[in-house]
């Protein structure tokens, strides 16, 4: 057998180059590069065979180890899941800061490779600079972390077991159903050390992803319910979206005139106009989809997880005999809610139940005009928050409505936390698939920069606008820095409402005065942050890191801001100020959170018998 002598680190790079995936007959690169920052642990291992023999990898230089794995995602996520960066970090506080952004990916279904460096294999130099050293156990080291939120997880204490553990990482990253977060532990010695690996190792390796079908019975009893039910509804979620599902997602509402509602991850499946989408579902739902799902005997869940968002915490769907039938190519996912469980790709799945329901003649029982008329009521509740008024400013659903009708239909819009999630799953109207970006299944504050910048990489030929609150910019806005040094420009609407103001209303709603949330100066009179509001010049920190920058407090200024930005060649920076609280809220949802049975304050007490009033409505299932 023929061998080449290779370092791990060189042969892990040399294998990562050699991956290739095939979906429909269309064939690319699986790995397209690595992200990463440099640091005792992975410089003079992957650090040198990046600089040496990297292969066709493209390197990315990271600012934030979170930060650039959530690019990472963000990448992969607009790709569809079919191509990925690699990341690697330093051992300890460097290898540590991808713990989060682990999370998010394996929370969301999204595959990205992690390198992080660790503690020497041999033992002999430890404890080294930033070792964790565990007195009941010395093999755990800070990379363990990562064992809770990956998908896959390995140390390579030899460099012999590369050959193992790749292969298995690969596996997992390329398995629709199993995907998330990959780790590989690379301590720091044993990447340097040298092996003879044999070549076949690095030979070109396709891995074809076959549509898993939908299976006979599966689809049979699933049709057995239906012709049963007359008020289904449709919630489609982001398996839509990563099938490439949307024309047959249309063509099965449009058989049976079914509703289709749509998740954070499913929306822009379908346009917003075509006449059976209903808009979003949920804690942060459309009036018109909560009203057709509290009315609905069946709910027909497509490449959805069902988070407590999607359900309204349960609350959500009021039949007395509702039942579920779930599309999901993840059998974790299709069994939930104690569905009838399709355990297949979404457009596979589709396009058999249509099938099968079009063969029993099967007919809905909606009134004539009943989906229209809540649409058209829907449709013109958005019209009139887009137009909102507000005697102190911008309100923030005003802001939107010049951002959604000023930007081209074709742009991706990226988001994850705080207020702006709500208001754009139930207002923004999406056109064409893969423009509404959202990164809620961690619903990761800090996601929003990086998030665009990701997106922007896998698709250099759209308009790319992260949408991020006062808050998640402060906690993270350093791959700004990287667009701006790779060239690949992002727009960032940032709207100023100074402080967590999300979490402001969630906590004013249960009881509380306010505390904590807002980006005020403390007082000396009262000792708390109750002073006057901060005032922050964004604007002119963006300028400092070379990017271009305006503010706007008007719906006109923001309109011609707009329009100046398209014409910037370089990462550009909207400051919006926007009137704290005017984001949307309600349209008949509910959200289970915990308030104190016990509390000095009436207020809370109150605010808890009514949340366990609620449960106790709930039918859990």
């Amino acid at each position: 057998m023929s061998t080449i002598r290779l370092t791990m680190a060189q042969a892990l790079l040399r294998f990562l180059d050699s991956q290739y995936i095939s979906v429909d007959g269309t064939e690319r690169k699986f790995v397209e590069g690595v992200f990463g920052i440099f640091g005792h642990g992975n410089v003079t291992g992957i650090g040198e065979a990046l600089e040496r023999s990297a292969g066709s990898l493209t390197y990315k230089q990271g600012k934030n180890e979170q930060g650039m794995v959530h690019s990472a995602i963000a990448f992969a996520k607009q790709r569809n899941r079919q191509q990925i960066y690699a990341c690697t970090s330093s051992i300890g506080p460097g290898a540590l800061n991808m713990v989060t952004a682990a999370a998010t990916a394996t929370v969301n279904r999204i595959p990205v490779l992690l390198l992080p460096g660790d503690n020497f294999a041999s033992r002999q130099p430890d404890p080294v600079l930033q070792q964790l050293e565990s007195v009941q156990d010395y093999t755990i080291s800070a990379t363990d972390a990562f064992k809770t939120v990956s998908k896959y997880w390995d140390r390579i204490v030899r460099p012999e077991q590369l050959m193992t553990a790749a292969v298995q990482a690969i596996r997992v990253l390329t398995d629709p159903a199993e995907t998330g977060a990959v780790t590989l532990a690379l301590p720091q010695d044993v990447q340097a050390e040298a092996y003879d690996y044999p070549l076949a190792f690095f030979e070109k390796k396709v891995h074809y992803i076959d549509r898993r079908p939908a299976a006979e019975g599966a689809v049979k009893r699933a049709a057995e319910l239906l012709k049963g039910k007359r008020k289904p509804l449709i919630i489609a979620g982001g398996g839509v979206l990563y099938a490439s599902a949307s024309q047959e997602l249309a063509a099965f509402a449009e058989a049976f005139g079914i509703p289709v509602a749509e998740t954070q991850a499913g929306k822009s499946a379908l346009p917003w106009n075509h006449p059976l989408q209903v808009g979003a579902i949920g804690v942060t739902g459309s009036l018109a989809a909560n009203r057709l799902a509290q009315g609905a005997d069946v709910i027909i869940g497509v490449g959805t997880r069902y988070s407590d968002f999607t359900t309204a915490s349960k609350s959500a769907f009021a039949h007395p005999d509702v039942q579920f039938v779930n599309i999901n190519v993840s059998g974790f996912d299709s069994s939930k809610l104690n569905g009838i469980g399709i355990t297949a790709d979404a457009r596979e799945g589709l396009i058999a139940l249509q099938e099968a329901l079009t063969q029993a003649a099967y007919r809905t029982s909606y009134e004539n005009g009943e989906i229209t008329e809540l649409k058209q009521e829907w449709d013109a509740e958005v019209d009139r928050l887009y137009a909102a008024q507000h005697e102190d400013g911008l309100a923030q659903t005003r802001a939107l409505g010049v951002i959604n009708e000023g930007i081209d239909p074709s742009s991706v819009i990226v988001c994850a936390a705080g207020s702006l999630p709500g208001d754009l799953h139930r207002l923004w109207r999406s056109v064409e698939p893969k423009t509404y970006h959202m990164e809620y299944g961690f619903s990761c504050m800090g996601y929003e920069i990086a998030g665009a910048f990701g997106a922007a990489l896998a698709e250099p030929e759209r308009d790319v606008y992260a949408l991020v609150g006062d808050g998640s910019y402060l906690m993270m806005h350093s791959e700004m820095v990287t667009s701006l040094q790779e060239g690949r420009k992002i727009t960032v609407l940032m709207f100023d409402n100074h402080g967590f103001q999300c979490i402001h209303n969630l906590q004013r709603s249960q009881g509380s005065d306010g505390f904590g949330n807002e980006f005020r100066y403390r007082s000396q009179a009262t000792g708390g942050l109750t002073g006057e509001y901060m005032s922050i010049d964004f604007a002119a920190h963006a300028r400092s890191l070379g990017a271009k920058a305006y503010k706007v407090s008007t719906a006109e200024e923001l309109k011609l801001a707009l329009q100046q930005a398209k014409q910037e060649s370089v990462t550009t920076l909207i400051e919006i100020k926007v009137v704290p609280g005017t984001n949307t809220d309600g349209y008949e949802s509910w959200w289970n959170v915990g308030v104190p049975e016990v509390s000095v304050s009436s207020k809370v007490v109150k605010a808890h018998e009514n949340m366990k009033a609620r449960i106790e409505a709930v039918t859990i299932i």
